[in-house]
Order: C-alpha cells, then sequence, then structure tokens
C-alpha cells in the first residue's frame, strides 16, 4: 500500500482512530500490505478485522499483533498495544480505503485500469493481461480469484505510486456489487467475457445475471471503451447500455478483433488473430481449449487499447501455457497418458467446453475419461443442466464417464438414458473410488478430464491422477 498517515487512513474509512500508549501518533505513516487473514499478515501491514458467516476476524487480533501489525481496523476495540481505527463496517471501510488509494494514484497521471467480469473467464482473462501489461509497466493484478468486495479492494490496495496497470477481476452474486467494485476503481477499460448460468441461482434468475454484469459497461464514461463479446447473445447488446467506444472481440464477423483458423491439439491451441486496421498475427497459444481463445482475444483488444503493439501481445500470450492452477492444466505423461485438471471451477458452459475440448484432442486408437462432479450455485436449473452435460457427454463419445458425488448423480442418470447404459457411465460416491476406478482401466494413451465446481473438491483427484500417472 502507499505510505498514508494513520490519520488520513482514518478519515478515508470514517472511523475513531485510537492510539495506544506507546507513543505512537496520529501521524505515523503505515505502508504495509492489508489482509484479512492474519495468516498471511507481514511486520508493518494492516489487519482488518472481518466479521464472516462462520467466523469472526477479531478473534485473530491477537495473532495479528504477534505478525508486527502496524495498524488494526476493528468493528469493536482491541485491548492491545497497537494503533486501531474502529469503525461501523470493516468491509466498508476496506472498500474506502481501496477508494482513496486508487484515486491518490489516478492522480498521480499514470494510472491506467482494465476492469474483468464475466460468468466465466475472468481468472484466466486476468492473468492473460496480467502477462501481457507487466512487459511494459509495473502491473497489479488479483492473487487467485480475489474478485469480491474483499478481495478486489484488498487488490487495489497492492498499488503503489509507481504502478501503471492494475487489472481488477470484477465478480458479483447479485445486482449492485460490479457497480460497486467499479466506484472503488473505475476502469478505463471494461470487459464483459460472457454471461452465462455459473451463479444463476444467487442472482435469483438469467435476467438478473445479465443486469449484474452490465453494470461494468453502464458505468464507463465516454472517454473509456468496453470490450464486448460479439459471440454472445448476452453481452453484444450492452453495446447500447454504454456511452464508451466500443470493441467487439469474437469469432464471427461482427467482431472487431477476430480469431480464424482454429485448431486444437493436446498441447494447446493456434489460430490467427485479426485486429482493426487488418494487421493479423499467427498465434500459438498454450492454454489448452478451444474456449480459452476468447479470454485470448479480449487480452488481445485490452492490451491494444492501452497501447500494446499485436507482435508484443502475441509473444506474451505464446508463454503463457497455464491459465491457472486446477483451469485446463495438463498433467500426466506416463504411458502417453494425459490428464486435464479443470476442476477450480464449473458451470455449464465451461463445462460443455471441456467436455468439446476432450474429444476433440482425443488420440485415434485411444479413448477418453470425464470424471465429473457438480455444478453448484445453478439453483432452479441446476437439475435440467446437468441433465444437458449428461446427454452432451454420450453424443460426443466420450469413452468412460465417471460421476462423482450425489449432487452429480442426475448427470450419470441422463447419460444412462441417452444410451450409456453398458458401463459407459459409473456412478462413485466418492474421490477414492473414482481414482480407484479411473487407475484401473485407464490405458496408454487415454485422455483423463476432471471437472466440477470448486465446492465438490475434484481438483484434488486432478492432482492425484496427474501425480499417479507422471
Amino acid at each position: 500500500m502507499i505510505a498514508l498517515r494513520l490519520a488520513e487512513i482514518a478519515a478515508a474509512v470514517g472511523g475513531e482512530l485510537r492510539l495506544p500508549d506507546t507513543g505512537a501518533t496520529a501521524q505515523d505513516r503505515v505502508d504495509g500490505p492489508v489482509t484479512t487473514d492474519s495468516r498471511e499478515l507481514v511486520a508493518g501491514g494492516v489487519f482488518v478485522a472481518k466479521r464472516g458467516e462462520f467466523d469472526d476476524g477479531h478473534r485473530f487480533v491477537p495473532a495479528a499483533v504477534d505478525a508486527g501489525a502496524a495498524l488494526l481496523i476493528v468493528e469493536e476495540g482491541q485491548p492491545v498495544d497497537v494503533p486501531q481505527i474502529v469503525v461501523d463496517d470493516s468491509v466498508d471501510a476496506l472498500g474506502r480505503l481501496a477508494t482513496e488509494v486508487v484515486a491518490r494514484v489516478r492522480a498521480l497521471g499514470r494510472l491506467r485500469i482494465v476492469g474483468v467480469t464475466g460468468s466465466n473467464g475472468k481468472t484466466t482473462t486476468k492473468n492473460l493481461l496480467r502477462t501481457v501489461l507487466e512487459r511494459v509497466g509495473e502491473t497489479v493484478a488479483a492473487r487467485k480469484s480475489f474478485n469480491n468486495e474483499v478481495g478486489a479492494p484488498i487488490t487495489m490496495l497492492e498499488l503503489t505510486e509507481s504502478t501503471e496497470f492494475l487489472v481488477a477481476e470484477m465478480g458479483a452474486s447479485g445486482v449492485g456489487e460490479i457497480a460497486r467494485l467499479i466506484r472503488m476503481a473505475r476502469p478505463d477499460v471494461g470487459i464483459v467475457l460472457k454471461v452465462g448460468l455459473a451463479h444463476a441461482g444467487e442472482f435469483g434468475g438469467i435476467e438478473q445475471t445479465v443486469r449484474a454484469k452490465s453494470e461494468m459497461v453502464t458505468e464507463l464514461l465516454d472517454t473509456d471503451v468496453a470490450v464486448l463479446n460479439a459471440d454472445d447473445p448476452r453481452v453484444a447488446p450492452m453495446a447500447e447500455l454504454t456511452r464508451a467506444r466500443v470493441v467487439r472481440f469474437g469469432l464471427g464477423d461482427a467482431a472487431d478483433v477476430r480469431a480464424s483458423g482454429i485448431r486444437v491439439h493436446a498441447r494447446g491451441t493456434e489460430f490467427t488473430v485479426t485486429v482493426p486496421g487488418g494487421e493479423s498475427a499467427t498465434v500459438a497459444f498454450g492454454v489448452l481449449g478451444e474456449h480459452h481463445i476468447m479470454n485470448a482475444l479480449a487480452a488481445i483488444a485490452a492490451a491494444r487499447e492501452l497501447g500494446v503493439p499485436l507482435a508484443d501481445i502475441v509473444s506474451a500470450l505464446e508463454s503463457v501455457t497455464l491459465a491457472e492452477h486446477g483451469r485446463m492444466e495438463v498433467l500426466g505423461g506416463r504411458d502417453d497418458i494425459t490428464v486435464i485438471n479443470d476442476a477450480y471451477n464449473a458451470s455449464p458452459d465451461s463445462m460443455s467446453a471441456a467436455l468439446k475440448t476432450l474429444a476433440q484432442v482425443k488420440r485415434d486408437g485411444a479413448r477418453t475419461f470425464a470424471v465429473l462432479g457438480e455444478m453448484s450455485e445453478l439453483g432452479e436449473f441446476s437439475g435440467d443442466e446437468h441433465d444437458r452435460i449428461g446427454l452432451l457427454a454420450v453424443r460426443l463419445g466420450i469413452s468412460q464417464l465417471v460421476v462423482v458425488g450425489s449432487g452429480a448423480r442426475r448427470l450419470h442418470i441422463s447419460a444412462i438414458n441417452e444410451g450409456s447404459w453398458d458401463g459407459e457411465s459409473a456412478f462413485v460416491e466418492t474421490q477414492d473410488e473414482a481414482f480407484e476406478l479411473v487407475t484401473a482401466q485407464a490405458r496408454p494413451g487415454d485422455t483423463i478430464l476432471v471437472k466440477s465446481s470448486n465446492s465438490a473438491g475434484l481438483r484434488h483427484l486432478g492432482d492425484r491422477l496427474g501425480e499417479w500417472f507422471s
């Protein structure tokens, strides 16, 4: 975090500064990192005691003090000899502090901000943009999927006075949440990737999901740029909702940044990208899965708007071989057996895309395994969407479907009803059972996909299979 006086922080968050009887003053400066996790605190850092659904951060104040916290932001005063600011709502205070820091760095005239949202692909696109932009200047981007009312401001607070680019991943589980994040750090470039059924249960329906994601573009100014998915029928109309200049990406003729000549293989994807003005380049993209091309196109469009030459963008993208641990991560190798661990998260769109990729990379004469778990947070759509994935697996000719856990059982039943009645679909309750089944049946040359929502925990099964076949 940029250096701020204790009095300045208290004013920014609207809290009461309480100083210990140790000689500390309101003019003392703090510039350490900000965290809500006492285990991550470093000496000189700021600890924000957040109340959660299952725990209370105030319980960990002693641990934060022992770790060398220079400041506490709390909702009730603590009996410790460390400066503390008492606020009504610590999460709100965290957002207020992020807003202040972003504004101060903005005022220096160097910082450019990219906001990324969508039902799928946020983390991958953010990582691709970070790889491109950090070659140009100091870049801050979210760790993991820090994209909510806590994670996003913590990322913003990593800014320094020399930061040139902030890539802010902006997620939401309800209307108004993206708008709130944008008020903390209004993007110069706002990206909307896709609007699908991911988290539709939390939003209360697809219409509410569209409304929430469109906040990315309705909040932009006429001097900003909206980067929109031209191929998504829910995203493309957002061009009518924004004052910003619109740049479209996709595979169709309506796209300004367009991919063609796509070739998918077991170790990545190749395509030709064409940008406004007719310039084109071939991209040897090491991230597996045709669906990740859309994320790459979004990153290309945004980076060009920030002044990065196409050749430099392509060079950076070609250096990326993994979007994120557990996202189309290629493992294995023994006996030419490939394990694709894509169980970081799952939605109907990403599940479909992963299955299609599995079918595309199948080796001649070999088999494909799809080890699938539950897609969570789908609400009323859950049953129908698990049915649809079961049907798709059969229609794509997946050799062996392994469904793990009761939450995904309907997927297995739908596959059987579609025609997988001779053991092509198996249901197991536990990851151990799935591991034993796959390791017993896999043969040289086979390809194994592991896919589920993060809550189902199959990412650990994917790692375990990858290590077994390494």
